[in-house]
């Protein structure tokens, strides 16, 4: 994309109206998540799979009462992957090709932004997630994931640079940690980053598919399906689980995931929360804890993509964490957020994910650590919804096609 201000597509789709007559009018009437609306998925499942839990898949169904509307507020824009909340409040946009863009919030472009390394754009690979610094309004600084090519393969590396916004370039660049051993894939790269509580970072990276690397998500000296939790320099964290074990790659924070583009901290917890792409079925939502083991490839809800079992078909093992949620047949969730913000307080510290083949954004209810709840939203626009962001209260989502929607009051 260029350096060019883009219109403002206001195209405004009003999805519910919070005035009284609507209200007193039945199409408008409250439907409390407890018990009342059947779950949202109808498709039959991939297996024959039983859940380890009750509601830990096909909860029942919710819907939303307060009014909100939805705008799509831009267009076009290149082949992205992240649309992140910037300290001020305005939107950084990750373009796979190479570049970020700031955008206001309806919309319009601010600056394009260059000057990142070269990603190896293949697949799933490019320029990927972004973070920015605690401190940012101090340093100025950004971390960023993407695929960075090692000799006949490829890896997802973590970098960080001081952004110039005035040049519309990012400077004093330094590569600060690489999800080794590279492999020659171009699938399954992750990836978010988050900043935790402490100011560390927390990096999702996936198995890369390949078999090869399908084993090595269980493996604790690969780098390959893991979430790492790292310093701002790239090194391991104080407190890491496996700082101390011999072989284990100290910078591991968790293992086992086969391709995690979910990642944020619970508001109400303090904890991180993934949300990963299982097989064929198997989609998870996840609560990541220090040194868990979430099972991939040895237990899944999901089977091959020939229809095939996984291994020895195993959902359950001891020493491995259960989803907090799963779906199957796939929504194929990608960016994830939860909602911070008064402006609909019944969406309070809910969790939305971004769906890709679901096609929709999917709002999961919160109690107890548990899922009670689950509606989709804008399944009107037969879009693949790569990434989410909370920003003062306001939903905004980007779709593969490159359309930026708002949602909101």
């Amino acid at each position: 994309m260029h350096n060019k201000t883009r219109g403002l597509f206001s195209a405004t789709f009003l999805i519910a109206c919070a005035t009284a007559a609507a209200t007193n009018n039945p199409l408008f009437m409250a439907h409390p998540y407890t018990d009342t609306l059947p779950a949202v998925e109808k498709k039959a499942p991939n297996s024959n799979y039983r859940p380890a839990f009750n509601g830990q898949t096909r909860v029942k169904g919710t819907k939303t009462t307060t009014g909100y509307k939805v705008e799509k507020i831009a267009e076009k824009v290149g082949a992205p992957f992240a649309i992140v909340a910037m300290p001020d409040g305005r939107l950084m946009v990750t373009v796979k090709s190479g570049h970020m863009e700031i955008r206001n919030r309806n919309g319009s472009l601010v600056k394009t932004i260059t000057g990142f390394p070269t990603v190896d754009l293949v697949g799933q690979g490019g320029l990927l997630d972004v973070a920015f610094d605690p401190s940012y309004g101090r340093n100025k600084t950004i971390y960023w994931t993407y695929s960075e090519k090692q000799g006949k393969g490829n890896l997802t590396a973590v970098a960080k640079g001081t952004l110039n916004e005035a040049a519309g370039k990012v400077e004093n660049v330094s590569v600060i940690f690489r999800a080794t051993p590279a492999l020659n894939s171009n699938l399954h790269f992750g990836s978010r980053i988050v900043f935790d509580a402490s100011g560390n970072l927390l990096v999702a990276v996936g198995e890369r598919s390949i078999l090869e690397g399908r084993a090595q998500a269980q493996q604790l000296q690969s780098g390959l399906g893991k979430i790492f939790r790292i310093t701002t320099s790239g090194k391991p964290a104080a407190g890491n689980p496996f700082l101390k074990k011999p072989g284990a790659m100290p910078e591991i924070y968790s293992y086992g995931h086969r391709n995690p583009q979910g990642l944020d901290i619970n508001p109400a917890t303090g904890e991180p929360w993934e949300a990963e792409f299982g097989p064929r079925g198997g989609d998870e939502i996840n609560i990541i804890r220090a040194g868990r083991n979430y099972g991939w490839p040895v237990i899944t809800y999901g089977i091959e993509y020939n229809g095939s079992k996984v291994g020895n078909a195993l959902q359950q093992q001891k020493g491995m964490e259960q989803p907090v949620y799963y779906w199957d047949p796939v929504i194929s969730p990608s960016g994830i957020c939860f909602y911070r913000g008064n402006a609909i307080p019944e969406w309070k510290n809910n969790l939305f994910v971004a769906s890709l083949s679901g096609q929709h954004i999917d709002r999961l209810v919160i109690k107890n650590n548990k899922v009670v709840g689950e509606e989709r939203l804008l399944a009107d626009k037969s879009e693949r919804f790569r990434d989410i962001a909370c920003v003062n209260g306001m939903l905004f989502t980007i779709t593969d096609k490159g359309n930026i929607y708002r949602i909101g009051r």
